[in-house]
């Protein structure tokens, strides 16, 4: 993996691909689960967009490693890796349960050419997995900001004290 792209380093452009499509995932989860017509329209748009911020954040949490095996030690970057490393399990979470989502609409809207309408048992699924996806969403969106935060406290902390030129 490329430690820097056009001299940045690659975690800066990943990190802010993932604080993009996490957050952008999650409201589109609130608007699918919220909103039939919409998960119809753009359900599997949304559960791509989960998808690659879940694919970007293993890629933002390598590339941090190889940042900060150059800088000096640094009690806040260990603080923000220590988030960072976390980010996987509240993003694989929010996938499955998007995708899991959208496959009970598919079968609900197979039900319903089928044989006129889907059970009250597949709309309780259907329901069930929608709120999980909206929960399971929120976390990981907060959970990046938390990430961002502390990443942000990393490299800026003490700026405001510095001698302006």
């Amino acid at each position: 993996m490329p430690e820097f792209v056009n001299g940045l380093p690659l975690h800066v452009l990943m990190i802010h691909a993932v604080v993009v499509f996490v957050p952008l995932g999650a409201l589109g989860t609130i608007l699918i689960a919220a909103w039939p017509a919409a998960r119809r329209r753009v359900g599997w748009l949304v559960a791509g967009t989960v998808a690659v911020g879940t694919a970007l954040t293993p890629i933002a949490a390598e590339s941090g490693e190889l940042l900060q095996r150059r800088l000096p030690e640094n009690p806040l970057i260990v603080a923000h890796q220590q988030l960072g490393e976390q980010l996987i399990y509240f993003v694989v979470p929010q996938l499955l349960a998007v995708l899991g989502l959208m496959v009970a609409h598919t079968v609900n809207q197979s039900a319903q050419r089928a044989d006129g309408g889907p059970s009250a048992r597949a709309r309780v699924i259907l329901a069930v997995t929608a709120v999980l996806a909206v929960g399971l969403s929120a976390a990981a969106a907060v959970h990046v900001f938390r990430v961002g935060e502390a990443g942000s406290r990393a490299v800026w902390e003490g700026v405001a004290n510095l001698p302006a030129r």
